[in-house]
């Protein structure tokens, strides 16, 4: 007889969702899960998430659109992966780390929601790095 997350394992694996990963990254860490996903932590997955960089980095240099996809949704199960960890352990959520995102890629980019409009890459470049600097509490 099959289990309850063997039943929807199909319909997870079908979906295209964020929220259908994060699903399947909860019955993987839950008892009865993965035994090699539940012994992990965050300090054990940096390996992973290096080396699913360096395999992104590999197929943008040659082009290889298909494995980029692929790669790419590596890099965001190591998110979704240290964010469910982090979810067990009451730090934050992927949730957290999605609205966490948002706001900086709103705050950094004044040019484009709202503030004066920038014309070239340079321009962005300083300004962002000016934003940076007093976020991280320095002078800009």
């Amino acid at each position: 007889m099959k289990n309850k997350a063997q039943l929807s394992g199909k319909k997870l694996a079908a979906s295209p969702s964020l929220r259908s990963l994060e699903r399947i990254m909860h019955l993987l860490l839950e008892p009865g899960g993965c035994p090699w996903d539940r012994r992990q932590t965050h300090s054990t997955l940096l390996k992973y998430l290096r080396e699913e960089a360096g395999e992104v980095s590999r197929a943008v240099r040659n082009r290889d659109w298909e494995n980029l996809k692929e790669e790419l949704g590596d890099v965001l199960l190591q998110v979704v992966f240290h964010s469910a960890l982090a979810r067990r352990a009451g730090l934050f959520t992927l949730g957290d780390v999605i609205q966490t995102i948002n706001a900086k890629m709103v705050r950094r980019h004044p040019h484009v929601f709202g503030g004066p409009k920038l014309a070239t890459s340079a321009q962005v470049l300083r300004q962002w790095k000016k934003i940076k600097l007093v976020e991280k509490g320095k002078k800009a």
